[in-house]
């Protein structure tokens, strides 16, 4: 992978802190030219200035946001071989979450890589090779209890994703979706008792996720589980819907009845 990845241009977005600034740091250690992506320039700064990369602060979801963050990490790479749609939000609620709430997570956990993906794809197309790592999550997977708008819209990333390989593949595009569990980052700490019940007990350091992402792309694999056992969970949930779904009620139960203490 070193190798491989030597003098390659990655953009890493939402890579302030969290699993994106471990990712930034390990591109940069395998030999990578590194663009640092934040809303939080100041975040951006610091990782860019640690690994030797360049900090570009600024939207990654919005169509214009997009454009512009796209356009300037060519100027700053050349061009872009590998794009970490990683940025992500991870609002709390159902059905009754607020439509700003849903209406943040479809921008920043889907369309954001679906416009990126549609900035990208022509150049990698012409060039024949790209490469595209979605930060995904086993909620993608799986579901998340506690956040309709987190789960559904992982589901939505990991279908772009998919069709994605499913139409590129033979083009050279090479797309990647990463699903950790818990991951010990602010986003996990923000989720609060749901979070602290069904993902800290397995939480992974962020800088396992970084070196399980990297030895996927080295393998070329599609799904990048940094923790194995959500394979089978996932089996689970495709051969036997209705036991998983009676599990994951009675662990909804179970955050009710903490709730209620």
């Amino acid at each position: 992978m070193t190798g491989e990845l030597t003098g390659q241009g990655v953009v890493v977005t939402g890579a302030g802190r969290g699993i994106g600034a471990a990712l930034a740091r390990a591109f940069a250690a395998a030999g990578a030219r590194v663009v640092v992506n934040d809303l939080d320039g100041e975040a951006a700064n610091a990782v860019a200035a640690e690994v030797g990369g360049t900090a570009l602060s600024g939207d990654a979801a919005s169509a214009d946001g997009l454009a512009a963050l796209v356009g300037r990490a060519r100027e700053a790479l050349g061009e872009i071989d590998v794009w970490c749609a990683n940025a992500g939000v991870a609002p709390v609620g159902g059905a009754n979450a607020p439509a700003a709430a849903w209406a943040s997570a479809w921008e920043v956990n889907v369309l954001a890589h679906v416009r990126a993906a549609d900035l990208l794809l022509p150049r990698w197309l012409e060039r024949g090779h790209g490469r595209f790592l979605a930060t995904v999550s086993a909620a993608g997977l799986l579901s998340m209890l506690g956040s309709a708008p987190y789960a559904v819209t992982k589901h939505g990333a990991l279908a772009f994703a998919e069709w994605l390989s499913a139409t590129y593949r033979h083009r050279g595009i090479h797309v990647h979706a990463l699903c950790p569990q818990g991951v010990r980052t602010d986003m996990l700490a923000a989720t609060g008792a749901v979070g602290e019940a069904l993902l800290a007990p397995t939480a992974l350091d962020a800088e396992d996720v970084a070196a399980a992402a990297l030895a996927g792309l080295r393998e070329d694999r599609f799904l990048i589980l940094p923790h194995p056992e959500v394979a089978e969970y996932y089996r689970v949930r495709a051969t036997e819907p209705d036991r998983w779904l009676a599990a994951m009620n009675r662990l909804q139960q179970g955050l009710e009845r903490s709730d209620a203490l």
